[in-house]
């Protein structure tokens, strides 16, 4: 019992001793405020004057970019390299496009088929459409786009051409389709 009481004394002697200290915010340095550097123009007591103003930097926004352009957002497809669910980079200016679009327009909502070429069996082209459809889903979803809006759906191989014999021909079914309800 004795030896019990020790030991709490010695724990409640050890945790008093531990002090938690308040930290102190971070200081931020904000990069966008600029302070000339003073030149050997001038006598001593305007080079003191200059170090002390302030020179606030402004930035042209080109408002331009962020318009819709209806010429993309009437394309559809967005097509896909051999056995691959990466979304190539002619292609995202296309998604981001059709982002901008959904979340102006929070009511409209768009089916993503994937869909692949003949090759590979039935199970793995089903599994890889869904995957391409994935990919488009998760960049709208970056770009902004709510879940809610967005239904995938694999078609495989099931919308693929008959008797392809060239990569070109295959080319064609390694896409998603961007379908908008209603349409």
């Amino acid at each position: 019992m004795k030896n019990n009481l020790w030991t709490i004394a010695a724990l409640a002697l050890v945790l008093s001793a531990c002090k938690s200290t308040p930290m102190n915010p971070a200081k931020v340095e904000d990069s966008s405020v600029t302070r000339p550097v003073a030149t050997n123009q001038g006598n001593a007591n305007d080079n003191a004057a200059n170090t002390d103003k302030i020179d606030i930097k402004t930035v042209d926004v080109d408002t331009s970019k962020d318009q819709l352009d209806a010429g993309e957002l009437a394309k559809r497809q967005i097509f896909f390299d051999y056995d691959s669910d990466a979304i190539r980079e002619e292609y995202k200016g296309l998604v981001a496009n059709h982002a901008k679009y959904l979340t102006s327009h929070p009511q409209a909502k768009v089916v993503l088929q994937g869909n692949t070429d003949e090759r590979g069996t039935h199970e793995y082209n089903l599994a890889l459409g869904q995957r391409r459809s994935v990919a488009v889903k998760n960049a709208l979803n970056v770009l902004g786009v709510s879940d809610s809006q967005i239904e995938t759906v694999s078609y495989g191989e099931e919308r693929a051409k008959q008797n392809c014999a060239d990569d070109d021909c295959f080319q064609h079914d390694r896409r998603v389709d961007v379908v908008y309800a209603g349409q």
